[in-house]
């Protein structure tokens, strides 16, 4: 166990690269969460602002964590793990930072006269409710004091545990513009337990999918990343959207996976051990970029739009945008990922 400067000003020289002032109190290995680490930040602010583009449906984020032990292997996000000095690789999924006082510092920001309540996302970069929530019960405390400030806000999440702060974001819906969002692209069991290994099933997903209509809340469902020669099959897109349509989600955005930097060395990493054949398809999908071409772009919107219709979903033209975008609010988007990928 590490301990260091306990107070937001001290400089603490045993802090990870990148954090030398940012209030490191200590890292945390607990029996309940085996083989991963928290180190436990004092954070200076909880608000980031978004710039460089109006037609977001949100202006500031919130990022209760750095790293996220959901592990997905596509996770555009690894990245700005380097900014540490760690890797985008198993670091990314076991070394993660947490900002323990993030509530109290967003309440002192959204009291400020300047503060004009403008719509806050969570979960544009790391997911607000990955296991690190159900020990530090960070949520819970953003939710009150955006709702008692009256700033609208939207969460995108793979988490279950946002089941246990229904009540109160159904109390907050009464008060301010409240998004839920819930991302689920795999519906393979099998695939999914590979590809996210430290996300809940496909199927604890949809039974939360459905608690949040029960609750009385819109849910809408991100389809995205849709990995191509993979999940892209229109059986299995038809059977994933039949499923979304049956849980009662309210709007559905789907588009395939993007790899940039480091995640593309990490994906491809895995594609040669579990699909080697597929590497060469992926070299020529990508490219030395990281979208797909404009070929498949074309031929994925070719087919899923059709299936969108056929459950009840309106499609959405999707083709630019990155898939941490909240779903429900991106049809007139066209956004770059760094714009969001914020600590």
């Amino acid at each position: 166990m590490r301990w260091a400067g306990q107070t937001l000003d001290a400089a603490d020289a045993d802090a990870l690269p990148g954090l030398e002032r940012a209030g490191l109190v200590r890292s945390v290995q607990t029996p309940e969460f085996d083989g991963i680490t928290f180190h436990e930040v004092l954070c200076k602010s909880a608000l980031n602002k978004i710039s460089g583009d109006a037609s977001l449906p949100f202006t500031w984020t919130i990022n209760p964590a750095r790293g996220c032990s959901h592990a997905c292997r596509y996770c555009f996000a690894r990245p700005t793990h380097e900014y540490l000095g760690l890797d985008s690789g198993n670091d990314f999924d076991s070394q993660i930072v947490v900002k323990t006082n993030i509530a109290a510092v967003l309440r002192k920001e959204l009291s400020r006269r300047s503060w004009k309540c403008e719509p806050v996302a969570l979960g544009t970069n790391t997911d607000p409710y990955q296991r690190a929530e159900g020990r530090y019960r960070l949520m819970p405390g953003i939710i009150r004091a955006l709702t008692e400030s009256g700033t609208p806000f939207s969460i995108l999440t793979k988490g279950t545990l946002l089941r246990r702060d229904l009540p109160l974001l159904t109390l907050a819906a009464r008060e301010v513009d409240v998004r839920i969002s819930i991302s689920l692209a795999i519906h393979d069991p099998d695939l999914q337990k590979q590809l996210e290994p430290g996300t809940p099933s496909p199927r604890a997903r949809l039974d939360l999918i459905r608690s949040i209509r029960e609750a009385g809340l819109p849910c809408a469902v991100m389809v995205a990343p849709v990995i191509p020669f993979l999940t892209d099959g229109a059986k299995q897109l038809d059977g994933l959207l039949e499923a979304l349509a049956e849980a009662g989600a309210t709007s559905v955005t789907a588009m395939p996976m993007h790899l940039r930097s480091t995640t593309k060395d990490w994906f491809m990493s895995w594609l040669a051990e579990q699909h080697p054949a597929l590497v060469r398809r992926y070299r020529q999908l990508y490219g030395r970029g990281a979208y797909v071409t404009p070929e498949y772009t074309r031929w994925f919107r070719e087919r899923i739009d059709p299936l969108l219709v056929r459950h009840g979903f309106a499609p959405e033209d999707t083709r630019s945008l990155p898939e941490n975008t909240p779903a429900g609010t991106v049809s007139k988007l066209s956004v770059p990922v760094a714009a969001l990928t914020l600590f």
